[in-house]
């Protein structure tokens, strides 16, 4: 998935977050990686006691931790189940807290454009956490959520940062009741204004794939997109016709370019994208499906 994005289906709801007081500057922004050194610690306690160690990792984790056990990391028994079948591709990542320190010096200034192209952003804390292999970044009322297990390369960590950062300032008309046009248009939008503050496209395979099966793409998406079924489009493994995984980020960012190329006023055009009412009344707007649908 692009960027390392394994996360379950993105249904966090921004506006609640919204409510809670986070820095309005980019400043203030923090990383927070405490609890990479504390899954070490239990790491290095396998075995010298019946008591399973992560669960001493859980308890004292940060908010950030806490957020990410349901439909994540589920409980202690089931990370130590994934830390004994995968041990070897834990230890490949036993140093990524140094290198993320580094790295966050040289993602500040990506903060900074957000804050040019959406003056209204905050800057919630981003932390970093072990789980088991199944997400790799999403977002919580409490913050943005990296799974530093995923890391093995930190290549990509400025999209990743960037692309959470603007799902934290989405909101939604409907909270996490979407279907497949709305939650292509969430994903595709963060891609899209992760590329206008980064200047770093990803996700080429879907991008290629995408690009060269536009037409048949377009009507299948048009037939499929009122429906609430993501498969072959979302969040999963496809075994249709080869295609590469997530073309539903692919879309939704054709669509959203679509829309923001035909506006004059580019920054009113990021904030019209980042507070969608009516995902319909957008998908028109942008003209991108025309030929394809008549709704």
């Amino acid at each position: 998935k692009c960027f390392l994005f394994l996360s379950l289906c993105f249904v966090f709801d921004s506006s609640d977050a919204q409510q809670k007081s986070f820095p309005k500057s980019p400043t203030e922004a923090r990383f927070i990686t405490s609890d990479l050194s504390n899954f070490w610690q239990a790491f290095d306690k396998i075995g010298n006691s019946t008591q399973n160690p992560f669960e001493e990792y859980i308890k004292n984790g940060t908010i950030g931790l806490q957020g990410f056990i349901p439909n994540r990391i589920m409980s202690a028994d089931e990370l130590l189940k994934m830390v004994m079948a995968r041990k070897s591709d834990y230890l490949k990542t036993r140093n990524v807290d140094s290198l993320i320190k580094a790295k966050e010096k040289l993602i500040k200034p990506y903060f900074y454009a957000l804050e040019y192209w959406y003056p209204e952003a905050v800057y919630p804390p981003v932390y970093f956490v072990m789980g088991r292999y199944n997400s790799g970044g999403t977002s919580s009322a409490n913050g943005l959520l990296i799974g530093a297990e995923m890391l093995t390369s930190l290549d990509h960590l400025a999209e990743l940062v960037i692309h959470e950062s603007v799902h934290f300032q989405q909101k939604f008309p409907n909270g996490g009741n979407t279907n497949l046009l709305q939650q292509s248009i969430i994903e595709g939008s963060a891609d899209f204004i992760a590329e206008l503050v980064t200047g770093l496209k990803g996700n080429p395979k879907a991008n290629n794939y995408g690009n060269a099966h536009k037409d048949e793409l377009c009507r299948e998406f048009a037939d499929l997109m009122d429906k609430q079924n993501f498969q072959d489009w979302l969040y999963g493994t496809s075994g249709k016709d080869k295609r590469p995984n997530d073309l539903g980020y692919w879309m939704g960012y054709e669509i959203v370019k679509s829309y923001f190329d035909q506006q004059s006023d580019k920054k009113q055009a990021v904030k019209e994208i980042l507070n969608i009412k009516d995902y319909k009344i957008f998908l028109r707007k942008s003209g991108y499906l025309n030929a394809y649908y008549k709704g």
